[in-house]
């Protein structure tokens, strides 16, 4: 279980002026925490110079997942040496039939080579099955590659190991908001140089039904731009699209493709990885000349 602490705040600085702030909220690690510390994590998460008095009221603590509030208990970027917990998956499954985007062709499944055809060329009891399976790129959880938005950029096949493999983990957590757009302000405090960022915004307790197509979230054309700015390696999403799929000029895909920062798509799970601390690898196949491929996805927790 996690808690963030709500409350209001009167602030006054040493040099002039004061600040007050209505229903703020910060990551605590435990539910008695006191008031103190909370004005601390406060100060912390706004960069604060110079204050002089920081009074709370109408303080509260709530059971919510840790958003990643700056100088507070889920802070952590670890090396791969730090990151020896389990692992969890963040991708859904391929199977038969199932719908991932509205409009494409579902995978199939199918024996190529059956275990009782196959004893025929094998001594008595040894059989082999051999079987064949036929999607579209965008199946389940996949990989944008720059070839899936530009003729000539990198197909999944060319995306650097170092774009997919073992990356510092960044979740910004959008669940609850009342906006679908994920804007600047979301990432704006988060250190992503290098890093998976991943968007957790819920939307993937809708996968496999119809409701997963209406009103999701997605990342603004400003953010993308922020992104490319401040070095992501990787971008990822709980969602159907990382665009506005209302949008045609596709945006975040435009803007984060061409910059070579892979997108991955329909992830799952986010609500499993700490803010900070994990690590995040999304493989493709080396596959010439496709641009979307899917990939399973999974994260590594910090122990």
């Amino acid at each position: 279980m996690e808690y963030r602490a709500s409350f209001d705040a009167a602030v006054s600085f040493s040099n002039g002026g004061d600040l007050a702030v209505h229903g703020f909220r910060v990551d605590v690690a435990t539910p008695d925490v006191d008031e103190t510390e909370i004005a601390a994590l406060f100060v912390a998460s706004l960069g604060l110079l110079m204050t002089d008095t920081v009074e709370l009221d109408n303080v509260e603590i709530i059971a919510e997942p840790h958003k990643g509030t700056r100088g507070g208990p889920s802070e952590r970027r670890t090396s791969p040496a730090d990151a020896v917990g389990r692992l969890v998956e963040l991708g859904h499954p391929i199977c038969a039939g199932m719908i991932t985007y509205p409009g494409l062709p579902a995978p199939a499944i199918s024996p190529h080579l059956t275990r009782e055809a196959s004893r025929a060329h094998y001594a008595p009891g040894t059989e082999f099955a051999i079987d064949r399976l036929t999607l579209v790129g965008n199946t389940g959880t996949y990989l944008d590659a720059p070839a899936h938005r530009y003729a000539d950029g990198m197909d999944v096949g060319e995306i650097p190991l170092t774009r997919t493999v073992d990356l510092p983990a960044v979740v910004a957590r959008v669940g609850g908001s009342r906006q679908r757009e994920v804007d600047v302000g979301t990432v704006a405090a988060l250190d992503v140089r290098d890093s998976a960022v991943l968007l957790h915004t819920g939307d993937d307790a809708r996968f496999g039904s119809p409701a997963y197509a209406e009103g999701h979230h997605f990342l603004t054309r400003a953010a993308a731009g922020w992104l490319v700015d401040n070095g992501a390696a990787v971008v990822g999403i709980d969602a159907i699209n990382i665009d506005d799929t209302t949008d045609g000029e596709r945006p975040a895909h435009t803007l984060l493709l061409a910059a070579g920062i892979p997108v991955v798509e329909h992830l799952t799970g986010l609500d499993q990885l700490p803010p900070t601390g994990a690590r995040f690898t999304a493989v493709p196949l080396r596959v010439e000349g496709m641009g979307t491929i899917p990939v399973r996805a999974f994260a590594r927790l910090p122990e």
